[in-house]
């Protein structure tokens, strides 16, 4: 799961992914996926999901994003076992209001059609979590059944930034726009992103600090959403999360390195809503 030669991570993701691009082409032409994304019709509401408002039982008001992995770059081998449908349901059940799936290949052993079966076995929408980089990809996403797609700028220049929103838009699935710096945030909101992911984790250093959440939420204007992304792992993170004001939290290696992703989404989220109802 590593990659000879010199650059960050991301840039060693990025070349891979334009390879398998190019090798996924030859497999099937654009225009073949073209006429499969632009033919479905039935779509689910990512964006309405994390805007949803909380019930009045509900002292937490944030809501999850559950994400699917088999392996990360930074802990290795998450699950030996990856029962996708399984681990979907759990988190359904737990209260997630969304599903992000990890796609990438090659550090992340992901597959697409690892999304698929995730969206099939559920009613929740569903997030392709990959490095999207061309309009080849956002098309294979809508084929395969993705609602959502994550941008994430750092590995994106403003124009194809701006043409890989318009075209979620056009295909009518969210695009969560990622960033880590006030720079890249500076980006999102002038190519007019509506939905702001903020990565507490540094893809060039692969480092995690959640000062990054905090720093960034009063730069996120009201008329986006906001989700908290990487290294929350406990109740009292969640619920500082919350009262910063993110709509809602993607949580992915905390949940899938426990036996039972399902069930670690439940306990964290009843720790910290016990934690809030006791606030009050």
């Amino acid at each position: 799961m590593t990659a000879e030669g010199a650059g960050t991570i991301l840039d060693k993701i990025v070349a891979a992914t334009k390879q398998r691009i190019e090798e996924a082409r030859a497999r099937i032409p654009p225009g073949d996926l073209q006429g499969a994304a632009e033919g479905r019709t039935e779509r689910r509401d990512f964006a309405a999901a994390i805007a949803r408002v909380s019930l009045p039982t509900d002292g937490l008001g944030l809501r999850v994003i559950a994400e699917l992995k088999r392996a990360s770059p930074s802990r290795g081998l998450l699950r030996q076992q990856y029962r996708r449908r399984e681990i979907a349901l759990g988190y359904e059940s737990a209260g997630a209001v969304a599903l992000s799936v990890l796609t990438e290949e090659h550090y992340f052993l992901g597959a697409l059609s690892d999304l698929s079966e995730v969206r099939s076995a559920v009613q929740l929408p569903v997030l392709r979590k990959d490095f999207i980089l061309d309009p080849y990809q956002v098309y294979e996403s809508v084929a395969a059944g993705a609602d959502a797609l994550l941008l994430i700028t750092a590995a994106l220049d403003d124009k194809d930034l701006g043409n890989l929103m318009a075209l979620c838009n056009h295909l009518r699935i969210a695009a969560l726009v990622e960033v880590h710096t006030e720079e890249e945030l500076d980006r999102a909101l002038t190519g007019g992103a509506k939905l702001v992911g903020v990565n507490n984790r540094n893809l060039k250093t692969l480092e995690v600090n959640l000062a990054t959440s905090f720093r960034l939420r009063e730069k996120i204007p009201t008329t986006c959403l906001a989700v908290s992304e990487s290294g929350i792992r406990t109740p009292a993170e969640l619920r500082s999360i919350a009262e910063a004001g993110y709509h809602a939290v993607l949580l992915g290696e905390r949940l899938m390195a426990g036996p039972d992703p399902g069930k670690e989404l439940a306990a964290l989220l009843r720790g910290a809503r016990t934690r809030t109802s006791n606030a009050l």
